[in-house]
């Protein structure tokens, strides 16, 4: 029987040898607007090894089209996972109005963020609403798309400094999505749903992966691709803008 230490480097290995066929990603995540201080920040993590600018991939995707629809002064940025201090120090940038290098409560309350990602970028965007729950900044949505945590990390529970939480998640494969999320507080968050999908009843064709995604990870591959799947994103994402009252009033004919 294998050790705990066994386990881990097994575990680690395994995926290692996922993301193996993927771009290492760079050390720079070009953001795709640059205007501030923004009426919305939405911030995306890719998975895997994936770079923040692989065009094939879910996030990059819907970030990119938010780029042209998005509320007028918005910020939209993709990250790699493992970037996540990187992105909560853009949060932070952001909010920071005056420029003293630290957030006073107005600037803490005047925050809009918007977190998402796919498989280890879904993890990275529970922890980075973590992060931000420390220093007191609040979150109006999360969205997790087939969900993989790394071995010391916990994506199934949303901090209650978090409005709103959806999960999308695909039962199949050697790598599947966290199937239930739940709030810290359920008084402070609402868990809008765990959303199921099946791609071996209804599967979808995906560009630009690799073999390795294609015959090992197939159903968690198609997570990425789902135009049906980022769509239902997408819109929550719209409907939760949509109830800010900042942006009511700035289209009072919507």
């Amino acid at each position: 029987m294998l050790s705990f230490a066994g386990i881990r480097l097994l575990s680690f290995a395994l995926l290692l040898a996922v993301a193996a066929p993927m771009a290492i990603a760079s050390d720079a995540a070009a953001p795709f607007t640059t205007q501030a201080p923004p009426t919305y920040i939405l911030i995306g993590f890719v998975g895997g090894f994936v770079r923040h600018t692989n065009a094939h991939h879910g996030p990059v995707i819907l970030a990119k089209r938010l780029q042209q629809e998005a509320p007028k002064n918005s910020y939209i940025q993709i990250f790699e996972n493992r970037r996540r201090r990187a992105a909560y120090r853009t949060i932070v940038r952001l909010l920071d109005d005056n420029r003293d290098g630290l957030l006073n409560d107005q600037e803490k309350a005047g925050a809009h963020i918007i977190l998402f990602g796919q498989s280890w970028g879904g993890s990275a965007a529970v922890l980075l609403a973590r992060d931000l729950e420390r220093t007191g900044i609040p979150v109006l949505l999360t969205v997790q798309v087939d969900s993989v945590a790394k071995l010391w990390q916990n994506d199934g529970v949303i901090p209650d400094n978090v409005a709103a939480a959806a999960n999308f998640y695909q039962p199949h494969g050697i790598i599947h999505g966290r199937r239930l999320i739940k709030a810290e507080d359920d008084s402070r968050t609402q868990i809008l749903g765990n959303y199921r999908f099946d791609y071996k009843q209804n599967p979808v064709r995906c560009e630009g992966y690799s073999w390795f995604d294609r015959f090992v990870t197939p159903s968690h591959m198609q997570s990425e691709c789902d135009p049906k799947l980022w769509s239902e994103v997408e819109n929550l994402m719209r409907r939760r803008m949509e109830m800010d009252p900042r942006n009511i009033a700035a289209n009072p004919t919507k």
